[in-house]
């Protein structure tokens, strides 16, 4: 029994290990894949189509995909960069609870709730993270990737080599929803070159040209359904006001303390001002009046009873 407990926890520490290793590698890939595809689409395809086209349809067709190819690749390398460069959120340090969140109560937390030595607490409800050795925060997971506690941690993400959580998960959503738009329009705009791969009718282009088209769209209709499988998950966590790690925890449970309703649930995650909904950034008066969006405090139904 022993042994093989200790199989598997080396087998989890490589596993870990290796994420940590794929680090810029990663990074490299989503740009290789981004400069296949600006190939194919501009430089190959559009590009030309604007400068050797005589009809005006075609150089308004042409030059339409170009402008919303561009607009799209900006927004979606904007917020990949944003989920890669900002810290999901760390537990600050030597953090203690004002108020026992997990059971409602408005009274202070007393020293004695946690004592001298936390992991013995005589309040289980009080989470305690042996590893950091540290309290966790309410909806605070331990990432064995990054070796440390992650505030409202959703998983981490090998794509944009970091953890997902309170600080960049609006981020993420955003860099899912902006990556199945552009690959949704690069999928469309080369179907074209892509049907006429099995005509009989000679295709213009270098065999470098048509193979790199040919790669693309595969490339782009590949992630496209598999982001799009993704974003209808994550919208279904955020209107039910839960995470990725939460979900899978609270599976046999039918109620969720966290859960406010679509409206509310949606404004602790991309905020009430509706002008930064669309980009990764918050506006002042957000993160001033909504707690969650730091972290460590998240409001919860006041009727709710976590004995039920």
């Amino acid at each position: 029994m022993y042994r093989s407990g200790a199989v598997m926890a080396w087998n989890v520490f490589r596993f870990c290990t290796a994420l940590r290793g794929l680090g810029s590698i990663m990074i490299l890939l989503v740009l290789g894949v981004v400069g296949v595809t600006y190939y194919a689409v501009v430089l190959t395809n559009y590009g030309p189509s604007i400068a050797g086209s005589t009809g005006l349809l075609d150089v308004l067709i042409a030059l339409s995909v170009l402008v919303v190819f561009h607009c799209l690749l900006v927004m979606l390398l904007w917020c990949y960069f944003s989920v890669v460069f900002t810290d999901p959120g760390s537990v600050p340090p030597n953090w203690r609870p004002e108020l026992d969140e997990e059971r409602g109560e408005a009274d202070p937390l007393t020293a004695s709730e946690f004592g001298a030595s936390p992991a013995d607490s005589g309040n289980p409800i009080i989470r305690f993270c042996r590893k950091c050795n540290q309290l966790k925060p309410p909806r605070c997971h331990h990432c064995s990737v990054c070796g440390r506690c992650v505030l409202k941690m959703d998983h981490h993400c090998v794509w944009v080599v970091n953890c997902v959580g309170a600080l960049n998960y609006k981020y993420f959503l955003l860099f899912l929803f902006y990556t199945f738009l552009e690959t949704t329009v690069v999928t469309l705009s080369l179907l074209p070159q892509f049907i006429a791969f099995f005509s009989d009718g000679e295709i213009p282009g270098t065999p470098g040209t048509l193979a790199t088209t040919f790669l693309a769209f595969v490339l782009n209709l590949a992630f496209a359904l598999s982001v799009l499988g993704f974003l209808i998950m994550h919208i279904s966590l955020v209107s039910a006001n839960t995470t990725t790690i939460e979900a899978y925890e609270k599976k046999t449970s039918p109620k969720w303390r966290y859960d406010l309703g679509r409206k509310r649930n949606f404004e602790q995650v991309f905020g009430m001002d509706k002008r930064y909904w669309f980009i990764p950034a918050y506006s002042e008066e957000d993160f001033r009046r909504i707690p969650a969006l730091h972290g460590l405090e998240y409001p919860s139904k006041p009727d709710f009873d976590v004995h039920e």
